[in-house]
């Protein structure tokens, strides 16, 4: 078993979720482990409360299965037929077992017929983070004072500006925003996008649901977490508070992660010496 560092101290977390102004409950969930380096965001859909059990679905079972096999597997391992990190593959195959359970769910109980739910989820771990997403949950990053958005909607709408019959401008003010084109639970099996990135000291991560996207433009999300920096904690509240006063018209879920210092693994010489040999 892979004895693992804590990551608490190195990456300040906050998280907070709010129903908005027009929805009666809320059908988002979110869930964090700092020790871990984890971050899992899910957006419900579906009649009656199925989306929050699909949400809460989603949220339990990946952050238990990442928190297991993070634990098990050696997260910077290089898995070799895909060439990601094991890491990487630990959180895809959580979506994946997720994708299942909500799946199964909804064919055993009536209530639940048709339910799902976007995904966004992040890992960090050896200066690296690993993010999979399914939907249009989104992840941005912010380094240097340029704010990238890193996942891309599978939705209808980005195709639609994928294959050019919208322009980005265009996209904004489109009211086809919530189509989306994949969700877990909804097939018996779902394409989960993941994605790695190098992580820097400074660096600062933007987890949110499309209550957040849709109703605040991406300059003005930049802008307001430029001007609270100094406190994540009070950047989530402002972020909330901005989605509300555009109208907040659905449930809005932030998760920030700013990196406070390097988190690198110290690495055996034999490990060193099978990277320098590729063994």
């Amino acid at each position: 078993m892979t004895k693992n560092k804590s990551l608490r101290g190195k990456i300040k977390f906050a998280e907070l979720s709010h129903a908005g102004m027009v929805r009666g409950n809320n059908e988002d969930a979110i869930d964090s482990n700092a020790d871990l380096g984890l971050l899992v965001l899910a957006d419900g859909m579906g009649g009656y409360n199925a989306g929050e059990v699909a949400s809460s679905l989603a949220v339990k079972t990946i952050t238990d299965l990442a928190t297991e096999g993070a634990t098990r597997e050696n997260r910077n391992d290089i898995d070799q037929q895909t060439g990601l990190m094991r890491q990487t593959i630990v959180l895809r195959d959580a979506v994946a077992r997720a994708n299942k359970i909500i799946f199964q769910t909804a064919e055993s109980k009536t209530d639940c017929e048709g339910m799902g739910t976007t995904l966004v989820a992040a890992m960090f771990y050896d200066n690296r983070i690993s993010i999979a997403h399914v939907g249009d949950s989104r992840a941005y990053r912010i380094r240097d004072g340029k704010f990238k958005q890193l996942t891309m909607d599978h939705s209808l709408l980005q195709e639609l500006v994928d294959r050019g019959f919208y322009s980005e401008e265009e996209a904004r003010h489109s009211n086809n925003r919530n189509y989306v084109t994949r969700a877990l639970g909804v097939e018996r099996t779902v394409e989960i996008e993941v994605q790695e990135f190098d992580v820097l000291p400074g660096d600062l991560f933007l987890l949110c649901s499309d209550g957040l996207s849709d109703m605040v433009n991406d300059s003005d999300i930049h802008l307001c977490i430029n001007e609270f920096r100094s406190n994540i904690n009070v950047i989530t509240e402002k972020l909330i508070e901005l989605a509300n006063s555009c109208g907040g018209r659905d449930n809005i879920s932030v998760q920030l992660a700013h990196v406070i210092e390097s988190f690198a693994e110290r690495k055996s010489l034999l490990e060193t010496i099978k990277k320098l040999f590729k063994l």
